[in-house]
């Protein structure tokens, strides 16, 4: 009998929420509720209207969460090949804004192909453990077998348009290429189309999915809620994270500019930090935060935090908090700075509270909760 009870112990230590002590940051006190762990090297999250949570781990698996957030062992089956090299392997995944009507579920992929693999969009229906009706949507030109810079989130427009960021691969000059689809944003209707209103879509030679050109690696994406404008965050090399608001044709500098410098050496990459016909970011950090994941708060539970823009860090493993006028930043707090981990991706769920997901051998979902 003590052997049971012992054991019965163990399990409710194990399962049960844990909240760490009350955190006090400069507009409101919350505590960390820790959902779900046992997660491998997860990447990203996305919630079902039924309560359930989608999780991906870079390996290539697709996992659930329940409602009550109990891991499921069980991945999901029907996912189309995947590459797990490198920085490479399963992203994003997303919920259609009508996934009550259509069933459709997005997700971002390294995908092989001629000359190496590349990042890739499917989308799928999820039937039990298994994903049904896969279609790909969109597999950028060309591959290759560089092992970095991936980008891979995925953001809806609400107008029937759907944004995916792609990195440079590693290979600087493929940023500034039309012919290319390395280090731009990507954008697409829901089904795959290409928009007759891209802004390259009439220029020869140019990849017509093509939105931008001149970006890094962008590993943070959001829709405004004001202004419907895409925002993203892009790793700089040695210092140079940036945000950056994303508008059609415009060229975001990479490699020509950059507030960064070359590993190690600190020299100089480019021309400098300016110049005539490409963008400065709206924001940088030097040095650098690794920023990744990235969400606007919106909600109702923390009303001092309404319109802030919320960045998850894997250098000092932090969550950073962005109060904004317009698109200035007016104010940056650095929180749980070094206190559970590498934080991958950031969420803001319809119960209006704020998730974090760690980029760790075991990862682990937490949850802030406001506390009055």
């Amino acid at each position: 009998m003590r052997r049971l009870l012992t054991l019965i112990c163990l399990v409710a230590v194990v399962t049960a929420p844990a909240f760490a002590q009350t955190v006090q940051s400069e507009k409101h006190a919350f505590r960390v509720v820790t959902l779900v762990r046992g997660l491998q090297s997860p990447w990203s999250m996305a919630f079902l209207p039924d309560g359930r949570m989608l999780v991906t781990e870079r390996a290539g698996r697709l996992r659930i969460v329940s409602k009550d957030f109990q891991l499921d062992p069980k991945s999901v089956e029907g996912l189309p090949e995947i590459v797990a090299s490198g920085q490479g392997g399963l992203f994003d995944v997303a919920i259609h804004p009508q996934y009550a009507q259509n069933g459709w579920i997005y997700w971002a992929y390294n995908a092989p192909g001629p000359g190496g693999w590349g990042t890739t969009l499917a989308r799928g229906k999820l039937d039990g453990y298994r994903m049904s009706s896969v279609q790909v949507l969109f597999s950028m030109e060309p591959k290759t077998r560089t092992g970095q810079h991936f980008g891979g989130r995925i953001v809806f427009d609400g107008k029937g348009m759907i944004y995916l960021t792609l990195g440079d691969r590693g290979d600087k000059p493929r940023a500034q290429k039309l012919d290319d689809h390395a280090g731009s944003v990507i954008r697409v209707h829901d089904d795959g189309r290409v928009p007759t209103d891209n802004p390259f879509v009439n220029r020869d030679g140019a990849k017509p999915e093509k939105f931008t050109l001149g970006n890094r690696n962008m590993q943070g994406a959001a829709l405004h809620p004001q202004t419907g404008e895409l925002w993203t965050h892009e790793h700089g090399p040695q210092g140079g994270d940036e945000i950056n608001v994303m508008r059609a044709g415009r060229n975001y500098g990479w490699p020509v500019i950059t507030y960064g410098v070359n590993y190690g050496i600190g020299t100089k990459i480019g021309e400098g930090n300016s110049k005539a016909g490409m963008e400065q970011p709206l924001h940088y950090w030097v040095p650098s935060i690794a920023p990744s994941g990235m969400a606007f708060y919106a909600g109702d539970k923390f009303p001092n935090w309404k319109g802030n823009l919320l960045v998850g860090a894997l250098k000092d493993e932090m969550l950073v908090r962005l109060e904004l006028n317009g698109e200035k930043v007016v104010r940056e707090e650095r929180l749980l700075k070094g206190q559970i981990g590498r934080i991958r991706d950031v969420r803001v769920g319809q119960d209006g509270l704020v998730y974090l997901l760690t980029d760790e051998r075991d990862g682990v979902v937490f949850r802030l909760d406001a506390v009055r």
